[in-house]
């Protein structure tokens, strides 16, 4: 079949185009722009009707898209991918949850050596910590002793990812303790029955969190908090270095600034996994501090 403008293309070059043929042939052509009505988009070889090109011209119109092109968009796609991961898990733990490492019993038997924990930084963002929580503070009165800098690319890798919220951080320059007392609080140890003191209240916490067997303190103290800032003592008071070792040097008290969060899921091992316990009711009979208790120095 012979494509509809190569008719009209004869018709309109044609030598008689003069008098009466001239009208013939006009007459023709209308005729024939009738009987076709509307222009086809597209030839039967393909070609677009606005778009003349030539048969080799038109094979390449649509070259395929070549191996490389399509490997480097998907590197590029996908190296997005890991920036918006990146981005979202250092948000989160900067502003949401935290991982830590727990390297002792100090805490036992609430966390023990070995144990990975989730700690609850908007918790302690927008509200004081309060007594029995379990807080991870960043240790900068030099309770711990100097962390070990990373000396190897490993080292840094595993520092940087920590970092970014991929990987749980270990416990340098940071640690986990009970909050024992508040701002203004006075604590002392211990009254008859060998239990803590807080505002004149005493506290039992042995079938609470103490280990069995285990004692409230095996020294004695009588101490009042300043604000903002804590006293802490961990789980496990006879193998735990808390606020009581640091009162002589001046280094007892955590300043809610060092506060990163409260501890409130165990996730490794399986064995162990689950959420704490909330002790919070151990304290429910202790009042708020007085105001004298605040005018005074602790001792």
């Amino acid at each position: 079949m012979t494509p509809w403008n190569t008719d009209s293309r004869t018709a309109a070059g044609s030598g008689e185009s003069q008098g009466t043929g001239s009208s013939t042939s006009e007459t023709w052509v209308a005729e024939r722009w009738e009987d076709l009505g509307e222009a086809p988009a597209t030839r039967e070889d393909g070609v677009p009707m606005y778009r003349r090109r030539s048969g080799r011209r038109a094979r390449d119109a649509n070259p395929p898209t070549r191996p490389r092109g399509r490997v480097v968009t998907v590197l590029r796609e996908l190296a997005v991918v890991v920036v918006w991961a990146l981005l979202i898990a250092f948000v989160a733990k900067h502003v949401l949850v935290r991982g830590f490492l727990i390297p002792s019993d100090a805490m036992a038997p609430t966390l023990v050596s070995g144990d990975r924990v989730f700690v609850n930084v908007l918790d302690t963002t927008l509200r004081p910590a309060e007594r029995g929580d379990v807080i991870v503070f960043k240790d900068t009165q030099g309770w711990l002793p100097p962390a070990d800098e990373p000396e190897t690319v490993f080292d840094w890798i595993r520092d940087g990812m920590a970092f970014l919220g991929v990987t749980v951080d270990d416990s340098d320059n940071h640690v986990v303790k009970r909050v024992i007392g508040v701002g203004g609080d006075r604590v002392r140890c211990c009254d008859s029955q060998g239990r803590l003191v807080i505002n004149d209240v005493p506290v039992d916490e042995t079938d609470a969190y103490l280990p069995a067997g285990d004692v409230a303190s095996d020294t004695p103290f009588d101490v009042i908090v300043p604000d903002n800032h804590y006293f802490v003592l961990g789980d496990r008071r006879t193998a735990s270095e808390d606020s009581r070792f640091y009162l002589p040097e001046n280094r007892a008290f955590v300043s809610q600034n060092d506060v990163v969060g409260t501890a409130f899921v165990v996730t490794w091992p399986l064995g162990r996994t689950g959420a704490m316990t909330d002790w919070s009711e151990v304290f429910d009979r202790v009042p708020d501090p007085s105001a004298s208790h605040r005018m005074n120095r602790w001792q």
